[in-house]
């Protein structure tokens, strides 16, 4: 006994209560990155289910190995000036993340950020970002715990009551950790330098640790602090993401985003930058692409001829789920002419850049409302009613699940006019029709009578619908009545989407899944289209 007793080695540490503030702040830091790591990988692969998924699975890994090494460093050298030594690299590592991030990410994208290759390439391209980035830092950090209990342990009798403190000490670290990136760091100063003001925060706790421990001898580790002021003036130069014609980018509490300029057109990027959220062309009335098709939405309906002379048709008001830079509703401006249109867009920095890019003050008669589009509808008097509800709300290639089910329709139709329709952009492959069908399918829970207009796909592998639904039971005869009834002198814009819609205008497939707010598998549906296009199925 006496031999096992004096191969333990006696922990060296003169300040053991300030452990509790190096395991506070390790932890905010570690959520901190976590976070933040999600935000950076945004502009490149998005925040889809399959990066999140890759991001918390790969961290966790590398705390877990961390967790193990900080454990056996700490029994064969416990030392406190070692602790402090590696959380200072650890923190170093932190501010390097975003310095490093702009190679590794564009070449990590570069060969598997497409929808054609989705399933497989989006979940390696990230993985191996995430390993390059984050794995060295967070398994560093992933010591600092393990190695802290031990030092803190002078009496085995209460072990368990300090393992416990600084355990609390580090998830209450976390706790801040999730919250002030995600709601005030990276809205205010942005993603790079928040990882930056992260490595910051432990840099210092790290230094003033080894100064405790050891006095003047540990002033060569100060060269850290030029250091760090170094790669935060790297991480402040440039774009977060480099692309001709970019305008402008921002990033907010909801999307990374950027306002790009392709000759005559202004587009609106969001994160990844896989789908076009916006087009504003002034040298054309139409956008050339899905938003066009909204247009022949109204003429569904009952009766919708058109009016001679004004270009419009019977539509008197428009609700707009996701106005991004108001396409669709500059488009039902300029065909139906000035009527009420509430547009509802999640991010009030996307309304903003609306405005500030894309015209839409030029407008008066759109109502741009910065609001979750369900919430808003939700809580709107029962006697709103609109004459077409248009639902455009992606985060390619998703759509958000509670704008698709049969809870979120039943309260769509409630704010219909008697003789409304509503239509929804879906994401499809050229043979693939799932989340059309699933959508059309849940739309036939509600409405009588359910409609698809595939956009052309010539040149493309994948592609959009507009899936359409009627308040009252109608037929593919009257749409097609309704459109050889339009003047083109007088409407021809609309006569000309018309006239295209017309060749893919069908009654729905309403087999699909049916989706509900308790199950709507958007997800597995979005990857087996990707799946199946991957394999050639």
């Amino acid at each position: 006994m006496s031999n096992a007793r004096s191969e333990i080695q006696i922990a060296r540490v003169s300040r053991p209560r300030y452990l509790n503030v190096l395991v506070f702040v390790a932890g905010f830091v570690t959520l901190g990155v976590e976070l933040s790591a999600a935000r950076l990988l945004d502009p490149w692969f998005g925040n889809s289910i399959v990066v999140w998924a890759g991001l918390i699975g790969l961290v966790l890994a590398c705390l877990s190995v961390g967790y193990w090494l900080g454990g056996r460093i700490a029994d064969r050298r416990p030392e406190a000036a070692l602790l402090y030594a590696i959380t200072l690299v650890a923190a170093l590592l932190v501010a390097l993340i975003p310095v490093a991030s702009r190679p590794v990410l564009q070449r990590a994208a570069l060969s598997s950020l497409n929808l054609e290759n989705f399933s497989a390439g989006l979940l390696i391209g990230s993985a191996v970002a995430i390993l390059l980035l984050f794995s060295l830092p967070m398994l560093l950090l992933g010591i600092v715990s393990p190695f802290a209990i031990r030092l803190a342990v002078s009496d085995v009798s209460s072990s368990g009551q300090v393992a416990g403190r600084l355990y609390a000490l580090s998830t209450l670290g976390s706790l801040l950790g999730t919250f002030v990136p995600v709601l005030v760091l990276i809205p205010a100063i942005g993603t790079r330098l928040t990882f930056e003001l992260l490595a910051g925060t432990l840099v210092l706790v790290a230094l003033i640790g080894l100064f405790l421990e050891r006095g003047k001898s540990a002033a060569p580790a100060a060269l850290a602090l030029p250091l760090l002021l170094g790669l935060t003036w790297v991480s402040a130069q440039g774009a977060v993401k480099p692309e001709a014609g970019l305008l402008y980018e921002g990033e907010s509490l909801y999307n990374y985003y950027q306002v790009v300029q392709r000759g005559p057109e202004t587009w609106l990027k969001l994160n990844e930058g896989i789908g076009l959220h916006s087009v504003y062309h002034p040298q054309s009335a139409l956008s050339e692409g899905i938003w066009d098709y909204f247009l022949v939405a109204p003429l569904f309906g009952e009766g919708k001829k058109g009016k001679e002379g004004n270009g419009g048709g019977d539509v008197e008001s428009m609700y707009l789920v996701g106005l991004a830079g108001g396409t669709v509703a500059q488009l039902y401006s300029d065909v139906y002419g000035p009527i009420p249109i509430d547009g509802a867009e999640l991010d009030p920095e996307i309304v903003a850049a609306a405005r500030d890019y894309f015209h839409l003050d030029d407008y008066p008669n759109v109502n741009a409302v910065a609001a979750d589009g369900r919430s808003w509808l939700a809580a709107q008097p029962a006697d709103r009613r609109y004459s077409v509800i248009a639902i455009d709300a992606y985060r390619p290639p998703y759509i958000p699940f509670q704008l698709a089910t049969v809870e979120f329709f039943e309260l769509v139709r409630d704010h219909l006019a008697a003789d409304g329709v509503v239509a929804v952009n879906a994401a499809r492959s050229r043979d693939d029709y799932s989340l059309v069908n699933a959508l059309a399918a849940t739309m036939g829970q509600v409405f009588p009578s359910v409609y698809v207009i595939d956009e052309s796909t010539e040149g493309w592998s994948l592609g959009n619908s507009l899936v359409v639904a009627t308040m009252q039971p109608t037929t593919l005869d009257g749409f097609l009545a309704n459109a050889a009834a339009l003047n083109p002198a007088a409407q021809p814009l609309l006569s000309e989407m018309a006239a295209k819609a017309i060749v893919t205008a069908r009654p729905a497939d309403t087999s699909g899944a049916v989706l509900t707010d308790d199950k709507a598998p958007i997800e597995q549906i979005i990857h087996g289209i990707m799946l199946r296009y991957f394999l050639g199925a």
